[in-house]
């Protein structure tokens, strides 16, 4: 009997070993903190299994707030504005909530803008979010413990003057293990892990719509933490570093950004306000991020069928206005008035730019993977995904 205990503590012990600790974390990253703060919302879905949690709102368009590896006192991935949804009150501009991913529509700048007013300059004064991708709330379809179905109808103009009439459908799944490793093609054995997918499929229920007066596009973007030791990781086709946009606002210093050997390494201390494009001919359809302090691969997949044709959001009246990104990523910093959102970098992708007939859909899916554990175990991941050490990232 004893053997059979000490193999029995033993076994305990090395299941404990392999779960990173979170002992001497603050309270404030942990997800029951952020659970504690948004459970009472009515509109607010918890999806589970085990230790492997994704909290979704409807009042906020249905975004991924924040998900956690390893339960209540697991890190909460997501930046979430803790001040500004104690409070209560609403804000211009932008209203900065967080959350690991969040529905919007592209462009964000030029002609066919849904971020300007027509006339208006483009500058962050002039900026400003829509309701319907700021404040509005997205009605719960159905859900259970594993997916969350959302629905929306509305209307929005654009720059041009042009007025569309949507629906979006949002479903939001928590992915098991086995469908985890196949879209990774990795071993997720020794590691603490969780992932997701978003499926959003945005009809038009209007008139037909044209190029030449504007088109929306799906656009997905996530909020996570910035600290000294985060670094952003973006592969792109050798060869097509001139084709890389890293100028949005303001040329992003050379010391905060290096181009090496089709690897993208981006600063993301939300120290330097700067944003990345990658155009379809520079993609490849993944994007990841480092936190060197807490042991966080982060990991980015999306849909990509081969476009070229993707809506330009530089804030700017565009010669080229379907010459724009499909991947973005953006640090976040001190804006033109001196002002900052949040301590977050952001990891963004966009669907491309089709003109829809009347009764015809876009659809983007993208999947979010946070894996946690040992520097040797996510070495491996990275090296497999993304051809590159850890060892050898710049910000440490």
């Amino acid at each position: 009997m004893k053997v059979h205990y000490f193999l029995i503590l033993a076994g305990m012990m090395a299941c404990q070993s392999s779960k990173p600790s979170n002992t001497t974390m603050n309270p404030e990253n942990s997800f029951g903190y952020d659970y504690d703060l948004l459970k009472n919302d009515s509109t607010t879905v918890l999806l589970k299994q085990g230790d492997q949690q994704v909290l979704v709102v409807g009042k906020y368009q249905a975004r991924v707030m924040t998900s956690s590896s390893q339960g209540a006192e697991g890190f909460s991935y997501g930046w979430i504005n803790h001040d500004l949804i104690k409070s209560g009150k609403l804000g211009p501009h932008m209203n900065a909530f967080g959350g690991e991913e969040r529905f919007w529509l592209g462009p964000e700048g030029g002609q066919f803008s849904v971020y300007f007013k027509q006339g208006d300059p483009f500058t962050f004064e002039h900026w400003q979010t829509p309701e319907i991708i700021d404040t509005e709330t997205y009605p719960l379809v159905k859900s259970d413990k594993q997916k969350a179905l959302f629905h929306k109808d509305f209307e929005i103009a654009n720059y041009f003057g042009t007025k569309f009439k949507v629906s979006l459908d949002r479903e939001v799944t928590l992915l098991s293990q086995a469908e985890a490793e196949k879209q990774l093609q990795v071993s997720l054995d020794g590691i603490s892990w969780v992932g997701y997918q978003t499926d959003n499929v945005l009809k038009n229920t209007g008139h037909d719509w044209s190029k030449s007066t504007g088109v929306l596009s799906i656009w997905l973007l996530g909020m996570m933490k910035a600290s000294d030791q985060n670094t952003i990781l973006i592969p792109y086709q050798k060869g097509q570093e001139a084709a890389i946009n890293a100028a949005y606002f303001g040329q992003i210093p050379v010391e905060r950004l290096i181009k090496k050997d089709g690897m993208l390494y981006f600063k993301a201390d939300a120290n330097s306000r700067g944003k990345l494009g990658i155009p379809p001919k520079a993609l490849v359809p993944l994007a990841a991020s480092y936190d060197a302090a807490n042991h966080i691969l982060t990991i980015l997949q999306f849909d990509y069928q081969g476009d070229q044709e993707y809506v330009n959001s530089m804030w700017e009246i565009q010669e080229n206005p379907y010459q724009g990104d499909a991947l973005n990523a953006y640090n976040d910093g001190k804006n033109d008035t001196g002002t900052q959102m949040g301590e977050f970098y952001e990891l963004e992708s966009s669907s491309p730019a089709i003109a829809l007939a009347h009764g015809q859909s876009l659809r983007h899916v993208q999947r979010t993977f946070h894996l946690e554990g040992s520097e040797e175990k996510l070495d491996q991941v990275c090296q497999k995904l993304l051809g590159i050490k850890l060892a050898d990232l710049p910000w440490k």
